[in-house]
């Protein structure tokens, strides 16, 4: 990253960045409602497609003014990402204090450079089954892993980030977000076109499972190309001596095992006692018992795996020695807290940012003008399904949620795109692959925010800021490069007509 003199440094921080970025959202909030600049939103509402007006809403009026006053704490303890930073950190802590990370994964500092990248993308890759958590565990649980094998932790997480979110819509375990999806894909489908419709989980396999080997060979080629050349191999991290001990580490590694065979025995679903009790037990698909909105499973997997981890931790470092009383242990707890002060301030200002920007309906005004914009447009085959991803790239930089952008493209995209002879699970892919570009590119997305702070977090270089703009620049070429190979493996499937999973095809 280039140097910047103190007056840039103080124009382009990432905190000021969000700060102009709220700035500007209430601007545009007070100029479009003066202008009254609205957009018909599609729902369905009782199995009947129905219109509703949304306009933008003025936050410099009295009700805006009382929102931002009232609502500072409240938008604050509601932003769920924060939360599960803070339970993720505790465990990953713990097990760096204690050393057991070093003997873990001391083996791998003999491995050549490139299989710890590809080791990083494929485990990136993979980990997507759990959604959007994943980012909670894995950015920080790479940065200690690539500060244990003495490389540069800036490089590991942002391999980590581009990973995670360029490939969101691979996979070769089936996870909540496809099923959740595809309930909605289901539903559009039905409603207005066939109403004898079912949407299957492995409706999209066979493409998800190609994507998934093709991104993370194409994901490795990209990032030694053009990322690697851009940042030291090897940073400064600060040396600790750690107390290696194979009695401890088989220990642990029980323990571990031990945790984890339990915490399988209760997601099972079968009729022993005290199995499945973290299931959603009123769900009839098993994913969705697993990863349901109400599953207890997905709502206390971080700290299921916090759990895990701080088990590892305190007995591998009161084994070893390397954690001597219960007040070392206490400070272990808050090991990886060290450094990210610049979290808690970026988040801060992240959530007034996300909570404004849903107060005042701009994210959803614009999605459905480009929606009803795509609607109009007489394209068929390939001009609609690039049409499409140009549409869902857009919208993503204002909503990066997945799940609230398909709420309000699929009601109006799925009839679509069945008229044009398109199946609706294909249909679901090209949004999923949309979607994760368009996140990666989106400057507010959450998790992009919590990467900044962590790249702040390891950065020991006084003259290199770490900036939202600079980093983008760093990862350009990459999510340019691999955009440009999603939109031709979608355009090139299409043109094929292989089926995309199992009896399913992408022409109806």
């Amino acid at each position: 990253m280039r140097k910047m003199n103190k007056k840039d440094k103080n124009l382009r921080g990432p905190v000021s960045t969000l700060i102009g970025f709220t700035v500007l959202l209430c601007i545009l909030s007070f100029i479009l409602n003066r202008i009254g600049f609205q957009g018909y939103q599609t729902i369905i509402s009782n199995g009947v497609l129905t219109d509703t007006v949304v306009k933008v809403k003025n936050i410099a009026s009295v009700s805006g003014i009382r929102f931002i006053a009232g609502d500072v704490v409240t938008n604050l303890k509601n932003f769920e990402p924060l939360a599960l930073l803070i339970i993720s950190l505790i465990g990953i802590g713990i097990v760096e204090k204690s050393g057991f990370f070093n003997i873990l994964f001391k083996p791998l500092r003999r491995v050549k450079f490139g299989i710890i990248i590809y080791f990083t993308i494929f485990l990136s890759l993979l980990s997507t089954v759990f959604g959007e958590y994943s980012y909670v565990f894995l950015i920080p649980f790479i940065g200690v892993l690539y500060k244990v094998l003495d490389r540069n932790p800036l490089l590991g997480i942002i391999i980590s980030y581009l990973s995670l979110t360029l490939g969101f819509a691979t996979g070769i375990v089936l996870n909540y977000n496809d099923y959740s999806l595809g309930l909605l894909t289901q539903t559009a489908a039905r409603v207005d076109v066939d109403p004898d419709f079912i949407y299957t989980l492995t409706s999209a396999l066979y493409i998800k499972l190609v994507a998934f080997i093709g991104i993370s060979f194409l994901l490795y080629a990209t990032i030694t190309r053009f990322l690697l050349p851009k940042f030291p191999l090897k940073a400064k991290v600060e040396e600790i001596e750690y107390h290696d001990s194979k009695k401890a580490f088989l220990c642990a590694l029980f323990s571990g095992f031990v945790a984890i065979l339990f915490v399988v025995y209760m997601i099972l679903d079968i009729h022993l006692p005290g199995a499945g009790i973290l299931l959603d037990k009123n769900e009839t698909f098993y994913i969705a018992k697993l990863f349901g909105e109400h599953a207890p499973f997905k709502e206390g997997i971080v700290i299921i795996i916090s759990t895990i981890l701080m088990i590892c931790g305190f007995i591998y470092g009161k084994v070893s020695g390397n954690i001597k009383n219960s007040s070392e242990y206490s400070l272990g707890l808050s090991k990886d807290f060290e450094n990210v002060g610049l979290l808690f301030v970026l988040f801060f200002f992240t959530a007034e940012l996300f909570a404004i920007l849903e107060w005042t309906n701009i994210g959803v005004v614009v999605a459905s003008n480009l929606i009803s914009f795509l609607s109009k447009l007489q394209f068929s085959g390939i001009l609609l399904i690039l049409a499409m991803f140009v549409v869902i790239v857009l919208m993503s930089i204002l909503i990066p949620s997945t799940q609230a952008k398909w709420q309000i493209a699929s009601p109006v995209i799925v009839p679509l795109f069945m008229r044009a002879n398109i199946a609706p699970n294909f249909t679901q892919f090209v949004f999923q692959v949309a979607d994760s570009v368009g996140k990666v590119f989106s400057p507010i997305f959450v998790y992009f925010i919590m990467m900044i702070a962590f790249l702040q977090k390891y950065n020991t270089d006084e003259r290199k800021q770490i900036t939202i703009g600079g980093v983008l620049k760093i990862m350009l070429p990459t999510i340019l490069l691999i955009s440009l190979c999603w939109i031709l493996f979608i355009c090139l499937w299409f043109l094929i007509g292989f089926p995309i999973g199992t009896g399913t095809y992408i022409a109806l």
